[in-house]
């Protein structure tokens, strides 16, 4: 489950970088079908694998284990804040009603 999270994470950076598979792997010195099993989570990355696509994506490890470790709901906070940023006034006071009623409701 782990790799699984992980591996949709680090597709999620590649694909805003605008990199395919093939272009990662290259990068990465990795075959397109191992590059591949990693992004679908079927094998586990390697730490010194894993240290050069998140110096290659431009991102942090925070980005990359956000859904793994305990406190991965900080990273995900910040990162909801800074969309929400962009948004207009209206918008954004739409989206803080909504989940202002799903934290009372999950109580």
């Amino acid at each position: 489950m782990i790799e699984k999270a992980i591996g949709k994470r680090v597709q999620e950076f590649r694909k805003k970088k605008k990199l395919t598979q093939e272009q990662m792997a290259e990068l990465v010195g990795l075959s397109h079908h191992h590059y591949s099993t990693l992004e679908r989570g079927l094998y586990s990355i390697k730490l010194d694998t894993l240290v050069q696509i998140i110096n290659i994506l431009g991102c942090s490890a925070d980005d990359i284990f956000c859904d793994v470790i305990d406190n991965g709901y900080k990273t995900r906070a910040s990162r909801l804040s800074d969309m929400l940023a962009h948004l207009s006034p209206e918008e954004q006071a739409k989206i803080f009603d909504v989940v202002e009623t799903m934290i009372k409701n999950a109580k």
